[in-house]
This record gives structure tokens, sequence and C-alpha cells, in this order.
């Protein structure tokens, strides 16, 4: 399957790694454009393009960049993606840390990933955005492992959510429907399932205990 990915830091970077050795055609860029990313490209055989060439002829694209970066990019970036392309949002909302305020997560309630999804004028589904970036690399299990870790995944595209619960199933984890965009604060940071390291019934029990309140460290 042909995959695009926007971002090379720790999630893209092993998502890039893992994604080439299962066989895939992956394109990857970053903000930094194609020629520092020689390094990552020798080492995985992907190739290395610029933002605006990424989802070409993409099935599947993944945009893991920092939440405040996301208006920055290219209009039309999915003109020229497969027909039914799913795009992997992996981002965090991390007010103090790094993202400054925006008021449409912190005052009207909207959601990281449909505040994304506005952004790049293309339906988006959630998932990595609470899995450690080594853990992807290191804890991928065949299919009915004891110990296969489960990501909740989120999205309103029943399609592009089940094209994408695939892959990770491909990826060696077991995946949890965590509904539609808007419930998709469930996993955002600060709930219970951000950086669970446990299988359906933990990742499916911590998603129902999730609060809409965010904690001191996601508000200003």
């Amino acid at each position: 399957m042909k995959i695009g990915i926007i971002g090379a830091g720790n999630i893209g970077g092993n998502l890039t790694r893992r994604l080439t050795a299962l066989g895939h055609d992956v394109s990857v860029a970053n903000s930094r454009g194609p020629q520092t990313l020689t390094e990552l490209a020798e080492e995985t055989g992907a190739t290395p393009v610029t933002v605006e060439e990424a989802a070409r002829g993409a099935e599947v694209v993944i945009v893991t960049i920092p939440l405040k970066a996301i208006p920055d990019l290219p209009s039309g970036l999915f003109d020229q993606a497969a027909e039914g392309v799913a795009v992997i949002d992996t981002g965090n909302y991390y007010p103090q840390q790094r993202d400054g305020r925006i008021p449409e997560i912190l005052d009207e309630g909207v959601t990281e990933s449909r505040w994304t999804e506005r952004h790049l004028g293309h339906p988006v589904i959630k998932a990595f955005n609470g899995t450690y970036a080594a853990d992807i690399l290191d804890r991928a299990r065949p299919a009915g492992a004891p110990d296969r870790q489960a990501l909740p995944v989120a999205g309103d595209d029943e399609q592009a959510k089940a094209k994408v619960r695939a892959l990770i199933d491909e990826l060696g984890f077991d995946t949890v429907d965590a509904g539609g965009l808007d419930e998709s604060w469930r996993q955002q940071p600060g709930t219970p399932v951000y950086g669970l390291r446990e299988g359906v019934e933990g990742v499916t029990r911590a998603l129902g205990e999730a609060s809409r309140d965010r904690s001191p460290d996601f508000v200003l």
C-alpha cells in the first residue's frame, strides 16, 4: 500500500521504519525539506519528498506534526491522493508546553482532531496520539498474543476507520473503536487511556472512565 507520512519526528520516524519493513511504499516529508531525510531514507528505503508531494497517490496519509503547525500545511494537500484516502491524525494539544492558546479547543470544547480536520479540509481518523514512539518498534505482537497492546481509534468515516484499524493490526496491535471524532476527547492527553499499555479490555475500560475536565497541565 502507498502511504504518505507528514512529520519525521519520533512517531513519524518509527512508523516509517515499521511500515517500510512490512513492505509498504512509504513517502515521508518534514518541514525542513527532503534533503534532511537522507539518513532515514537510507535506513528504511522510504522516499523523501516535500510536504506538497507526500499524499500523492497515497491510500493512507499520516499527519504527525505539532498541532500549532497544522494551519501552515499547504491547501489542497490531498487533491492528488488515492480515492478514499484515509488520513490519520496523531496530534495532541499542549497549550502550555508548545501550542499556545487555541480558543476553539479551550473555550468552545472542539476536540483536537475535529479542529485539525477543519484545517485540513478532509476527514481524519485519530490514532497513535497516546502511543509511546518506542512502543511502535518494541511492543508489536502477533494477533492473539496475551500481551498484545490495544490502541483507541476514533473517527466518523467508517471505511477509513476500518482501513486504519487493519493497518494497526498489521503493525502488531489490537484496536478499540473509540467512537466518532467528537468523542475523541476520551483519548486526549490527561485521560486514562493516554499512554496506557493494556489490551482491548483495559483500553475499553479507560475510555469509559474518561472525563471531559482537563487537568491543570492542559489548560491556559
